[in-house]
């Protein structure tokens, strides 16, 4: 890591992790984005690879305030940053960790109960993807919500109806049609209720298919009735969505949902659970049920992936709400946030 002088570092911790979830594409598209944004403005600080996960606890700890002293503000987009500093913006995607300890391993679960309510209070101001979270952060932490600016996800442009399914087909043997998950693979997400999916989804010819990897800070969960394909790489992704008859995302809590949208720019039917955010993200381009009805979540998964008048409709509705986020946008509306901070 070298240190450049810049009013405004970027701790890029997350975004140097081989395999991406939601909050290591915020934490990379922002990287990426917020520099060629404002040049001059901002220093990207990234760790070797090797200190990107648990081993880079020491490097957020000690070395990036170190390399960022000459910094106004360190931008923290992945639930963490320096304890020792009181000059940080953070972005808190969720409270997952807090509000389910159940969900996470012990020491995670220890860690982000004794740094995030301090860190929430210590920082300058606070990001959050959406109303759900910054209500959150309000009610769990006892943040003031005026402190806390909702600035959602993006969707990149390459998620596309036209992206080439054919090569990922290929590559994962995907012979009948399928419905898709996409996500890591966390108890939250809720994959144990789709048992009764996967068989009713059977008896159509469809199969059920997931791709995403485990987090060594996670648990499990209920083993998931679905065809694991494991991590799928970012330049597969397209294809494999593009190429689903739907999206399943039964999760039991979440602070945004990246994957409904980027499956609905895709020309995806999107069926998804009614709790946390998703309602928020999705609007009304998609099925909403009960995460916890299997009956329920099996017949609105058939219908969203064979039924030929439900799905233009949705199809059409999902293009246009994902129409609505872009990655450029949530690097504007971060921007402004830590322009109003330098100016003050």
């Amino acid at each position: 890591m070298t240190r450049r002088d810049a009013p405004v570092a970027i701790d890029a911790r997350a975004a140097a992790r081989a395999e991406l979830g939601g909050v290591e594409r915020v934490a990379r598209e922002m990287a990426a984005r917020l520099p060629r944004l404002r040049p001059g403005r901002y220093a990207v600080l990234r760790p070797p690879r090797a200190l990107s996960h648990r081993a880079g606890h020491l490097w957020e700890q000690a070395l990036l305030p170190l390399a960022a002293r000459r910094s106004r503000a360190i931008y923290c987009p992945a639930n963490a940053a320096p304890l020792v500093t009181k000059r940080i913006v953070l972005v808190v995607h969720d409270l997952a960790a807090l509000r389910h300890p159940e969900w996470y391993s012990a020491q995670f679960a220890t860690y982000y109960r004794y740094a995030l309510p301090r860190l929430a209070r210590r920082a300058l101001r606070l990001i959050t993807p959406s109303e759900f979270s910054r209500g959150e952060l309000a009610n769990g932490l006892g943040i003031d919500p005026r402190r806390v600016t909702v600035v959602p996800g993006g969707v990149d442009a390459r998620f596309s109806p036209a992206a080439d399914a054919a090569p990922v087909r290929r590559t994962y043997g995907l012979e009948r049609p399928y419905v898709l998950l996409v996500g890591t693979r966390l108890a939250r997400k809720n994959l144990g209720a789709l048992a009764e999916a996967r068989r009713r989804l059977g008896d159509l010819g469809v199969d059920l298919v997931s791709a995403g990897s485990g987090r060594h800070w996670s648990r499990h969960g209920e083993a998931a009735a679905v065809r694991a394909l494991g991590y799928v790489p970012e330049d597969r992704l397209p294809g494999l969505y593009a190429g689903a008859a739907a999206l399943a995302m039964p999760s039991l809590y979440e602070g945004f949902g990246l994957p409904v949208l980027e499956a609905m720019a895709s020309g995806v039917p999107v069926v998804a659970a009614n709790r946390a955010a998703l309602p928020e993200t999705c609007g009304d381009a998609a099925l909403l049920v009960d995460p916890d009805a299997e009956d329920a979540l099996a017949e609105a998964l058939a219908t969203a992936a064979t039924d030929e008048v439900v799905r233009p409709k949705l199809v059409a509705a999902g293009l246009d709400r994902a129409s609505r986020f872009s990655w450029d946008r949530a690097a504007v509306a971060t921007d402004a946030v830590i322009g109003e901070v330098l100016e003050e």
